[in-house]
């Protein structure tokens, strides 16, 4: 199943639309477009796999062969905690490590990973503990014992906990999940007690609805970070296994070794037999012996290099679906029974609309006051018009070719707060963009252009990233919408590094459109965004004060709803809060894009399930015999 990675429910920053592309066509009526989405969509429906994961048993595989993927870009350091505000570098140190617990979306339930768990709750005091024991059979271990394993304690997990996430010096985007708002304002921290060598505990201050999400974590090995920190403090931490370190080195307490980097070529896994999941034959999981990630960041390429079978498997991008799908030989009939004696091809599935969206934001950090575009862009009237121009339903037509969902919600409808009357008020019309921005102040002038209560042109930047072309083809539209209301929307392209140092550094940008990653099943996922002093607080990160009484809401509203175990209690909390950011409009969500998956038909996929939950599943795939 999909593992649950939320660092004390923070978010991490992602490079927007993977695998996905640009698909250039004209402008059509609301009528042509509708026409178009129903008649390719269920076109492309039919010619693919609906198989989503519903808890299924798996089937016994066998080890073996050699699983070929690719990757963005090169890793920026192969450091626990550097890798945390990149993305790609994430990833790519995944396989080396672990999570305590599990969340199972079709039970609803937490289940054990690197541990088991009870939760005990004292109703005099209103707090409560979440006591963890650690499974005994866990080793950091080195590939091919290059040095002697050593034992996972919960040494480890107390260490990071409070050396590395808990040290403010370090940076960490889980440092403030870390503290819970009090009844009377104040902060309180949740500490970590070890208990013997295999448990420890968790102490709340306060009640928390869902205390498993925000204590679950992986971590580092003590011994290597606590000798760092002991001889150079942070700075010492933060130079660890650099990309020059020979990645051989690196301990893994997950499924694979980390055996190769090649800069601009590759990076090479190979499978950790000291892997504590087993099958019933006592197989270490996952199957594969080796896997193999080439560095390719072109869509085009890695489209090439899966049609040649040099890849596995393929998220293909829009304008890629009519090839892909026509030449499909598809292991799974109508009726979803599987013929695994089909060794030739690809089978390629399909998901519902995914769970979340990019968006577009505004900058309104006061380091900008000084702009004109700050006084713009903290008018809630100018954010609504923004979103008023934000032509969807041209999106979805010429970037996804009608396979995708506009965004209008604030949760998604796996979540359990997800209330489908609260919706966003503010869609695509010229008209009421124009009425909001006259009800601002701005004006337009004989030259076709707008203007400001102080004679400001108004223009302004969408920063985008270079790596995809969709982002492209999408803020040419958002530019092609404003140009009608006479506002010139400047696209730049940017590399994701330099963007992701506007956001948490420098705060010198002005528009964007990003993503983030882990969805929102839980209310209380993106601590770090949706409360002021959150690090990824987009459009005004780490307020020593909310700058505005919505922002101070929001907080207020979060912190108390995620400290009330009571759905019907949490319900009216959680509700505000959905309305209040729909209604403000800090960010502009776009759509949700339908989701397909292409897969080598040399793979047995007795264990593969694709959804738009936890998308691939192949953690249990296996060679066909």
């Amino acid at each position: 199943m999909k593992k649950i990675y939320f660092l004390f429910h923070s978010i991490i920053l992602l490079c927007l639309f993977i695998n996905q592309g640009c698909y250039k066509a004209p402008e059509m009526t609301l009528e042509e477009i509708e026409a178009y989405k129903a008649s390719f969509s269920n076109e492309i429906i039919t010619k693919t796999v609906t198989h989503p994961w519903k808890n299924q048993e798996y089937t016994i595989g066998k080890n073996g062969g050699i699983w070929n993927a690719t990757i963005n870009s090169d890793p920026k350091s192969f450091n626990l905690l550097i890798a945390e505000r990149d993305g790609e570098t994430t990833s790519i140190l995944n396989p080396l490590v672990d999570y305590l617990v599990d969340y199972n979306s079709v039970t609803k339930k937490w289940e054990p990973r690197l541990a088991s768990y009870e939760v005990v709750v004292d109703s005099k005091k209103q707090t409560l503990d979440v006591i963890y024991t650690l499974r005994d059979d866990l080793y950091w271990s080195f590939y091919n014992d290059i040095k002697p394993k050593v034992k996972v304690t919960s040494d480890d997990v107390v260490f990071w906990y409070n050396e590395i996430y808990g040290d403010e010096e370090c940076g960490s985007s889980s440092y403030n999940s870390r503290f819970m708002i009090m009844d009377d304002g104040s902060k309180k921290e949740i500490t970590i007690e070890k208990i013997d060598e295999l448990k420890f505990v968790f102490h709340f201050p306060k009640l928390v609805a869902e205390p498993l999400l925000s204590t679950n974590m992986s971590f580092g090995p003590m011994f290597i970070y606590k000798a760092a920190k002991d001889g150079g403090g942070v700075t010492a931490v933060k130079n660890l296994f650099s990309v020059a370190t020979n990645p051989k080195e690196l301990p893994s307490l997950g499924k694979f070794f980390l055996t190769e980097y090649s800069p601009s070529q590759r990076i090479v896994y190979e499978r950790n037999p000291y892997y504590w999941e087993k099958d019933k034959e006592n197989k270490s999981i996952t199957y594969p012996d080796k896997m193999i990630c080439q560095i390719v960041s072109d869509v085009n390429t890695k489209f090439l290099l899966f049609k040649q079978g040099k890849l596995e498997d393929y998220g293909p991008t829009p304008e890629q679906l009519d090839d892909i799908v026509t030449n499909a030989n598809n292991k799974f009939d109508k009726t979803g029974i599987i013929n695994n004696s089909i060794k030739e091809g690809y089978t390629v599935f399909n998901a519902a609309g995914s769970l979340s969206a990019s968006f577009w934001s505004f900058n309104q950090n006061p380091i900008n006051k000084d702009k004109p575009y700050y006084k713009w862009f903290t008018q809630k009237k100018f954010r609504q018009a923004m979103s008023c121009l934000l032509n969807r339903d041209r999106i979805i037509k010429q970037t996804y070719r009608g396979l995708a969902e506009p965004k209008y919600t604030f949760f998604p409808s796996a979540n359990p707060y997800y209330n489908e009357e609260i919706i966003l008020q503010y869609r695509y019309s010229q008209q009421q963009a124009q009425k909001l921005l006259e009800e601002c102040g701005f004006k337009k002038g004989d030259d076709g252009y707008l203007y400001d209560w102080e004679n400001n042109k108004v223009e302004f930047d969408l920063t985008i990233t270079s790596s995809n072309p969709i982002v492209s083809d999408i803020s040419q539209i958002i530019s092609d919408e404003c140009k009608k209301q006479g506002i010139t929307v400047n696209v730049r392209q940017t590399d994701f590094q330099k963007l992701v140092e506007q956001l948490t550094a420098t705060y010198d940008w002005q528009s964007l459109i990003i993503g983030f990653s882990g969805g929102t099943i839980f209310p209380t996922q993106g601590s770090n965004v949706w409360v002021s002093d959150g690090n990824l607080h987009v459009w005004y990160p780490l307020q020593k004060e909310p700058a505005t009484d919505w922002e101070a809401r929001i907080d207020y509203l979060y912190h108390t709803a995620a400290s009330i175990p009571d759905y019907q209690k949490a319900k009216p909390y959680w509700d505000e809060y959905q309305q209040i950011i729909l209604e403000q409009c800090p960010v502009i969500y776009l759509v949700r894009p339908r989701s397909f998956y292409a897969l080598s038909n040399r793979w047995n996929m007795s264990n593969v399930y694709f959804d738009n939950i936890n998308g691939a599943l192949t953690d249990r795939i296996y060679l066909q015999e």
